[in-house]
């Protein structure tokens, strides 16, 4: 790549990617918009929608080490579009950034990648399944009889870890909100919104103290927008919920000058989704830290009276900060209460 290419590039990208959390309620002129009543098809779902702005596919994993200690791992990639059509090669208008990282106790692991659309260097293709940036992968490697997404192979590499992991599930994938449309606002901001939680996941984290060998449960994300967040939302609060009992529970909190906006999939331990009500979810941060100079909530109370949920969480590592681009805050942790398990917290603009 030539410099003028590579600085035309970057600056694109930081326009893009810079626009950061707040970005996500700029108006939807000329892209696609997600409507009530679509049907999600599957495999080709799972690949890209390049008429939409934003679109990302996520994996967390909460996981345990032969050593007896607990890990978290996340792999993520991103996909945002300049322009809601045209160009091809170094001029097309999607742009790519990818996440990695490793949560222990006592250090979070990160490393960030950016790439173009058009060349090859990163891109997800539905059937077979892969998702990529440059050596990072998300690889299927189900039967074609199967879900294209029932087994992946995860793998990324930073400077001073990599992991690779094998995730399977038998359980068909769960969509969010009304039939995989997920509404974000009061206003009807909204996303198509599925995930894939009931992954067993077993592998390898390498770390500079040596590589440790894992088990663990992982949950798979895939969302795609043009407007996700109104105009006066800043960020969210992302839940995402293991019980020990086999049942499973996603629920957000966007955030605006009010009370803020939640939603919430109870998913029964066979996967089937029972969307709740927007505000039958009620999250309460307990403890705030600082992290990377900022005031971040580490302990939440998480509620849905409707199936007795009230549980505590604790932060594996209360410094889970991603210090990439975009910096926010991503890491594992345990509840207890009601019900007990694992899971993971996110958590988006906090300035």
């Amino acid at each position: 790549m030539s410099v003028r290419i590579f600085l035309m590039w970057s600056a694109m990208a930081g326009v893009a990617f810079g626009q950061g959390f707040a970005g996500l309620n700029e108006n939807p002129d000329g892209y696609s918009v997600p409507s009530l009543g679509r049907v999600l098809a599957f495999p080709g779902d799972h690949g890209e929608h390049r008429g939409y702005r934003i679109e990302w596919w996520y994996v967390t994993a909460n996981l345990q080490g032969d050593d007896g200690a607990d890990y978290g791992a996340q792999w993520t990639l991103f996909r945002t579009s300049l322009a809601p059509s045209g160009g091809s090669g170094w001029s097309t208008p999607q742009l790519w950034m990818g996440h990695a990282a490793i949560t222990t106790t006592k250090q979070q692991f990160v490393a960030e990648r950016l790439a173009r659309g058009g060349i090859g260097q990163s891109g997800v293709s539905a059937s077979p399944f892969s998702a990529w940036i440059d050596n990072w992968q998300l690889l299927g490697t189900a039967t074609p009889t199967a879900d294209a997404i029932s087994s992946l192979e995860m793998t990324a590499t930073g400077l001073d870890f990599s992991y690779v992991l094998k995730l399977h599930t038998k359980t068909p994938v769960v969509l969010q909100g009304f039939g995989g449309f997920s509404v974000k606002s009061a206003q009807g901001q909204a996303s198509y919104y599925y995930s894939q939680p009931f992954y067993d996941v077993s592998g390898t984290l390498n770390l500079p103290s040596g590589p440790v060998k894992v088990t663990g449960k992982a949950w798979l994300d895939h969302e795609w927008s043009s407007q996700p967040l109104a105009k006066d939302q800043t960020g969210w609060d992302w839940f995402s919920l293991h019980f020990k009992t086999g049942e499973k529970l996603m629920g957000f909190r966007l955030r605006d000058q009010g009370a803020g906006f939640t939603s919430a999939t109870w998913i029964g331990a066979d996967g089937k989704p029972e969307p709740q009500s927007s505000g039958a979810l009620k999250v309460t941060p307990l403890e705030i830290s600082t992290v990377a100079g900022r005031s971040i909530p580490t302990r939440w109370r998480v509620q849905l009276p409707a199936h007795g949920v009230d549980v505590t969480t604790t932060s594996l590592n209360p410094n889970a900060w991603m210090a990439t681009q975009i910096p926010y805050w991503e890491g594992p942790m345990r509840f207890d209460g009601s019900h007990h398990g694992e899971g993971y917290v996110e958590m988006t603009g906090y300035e």
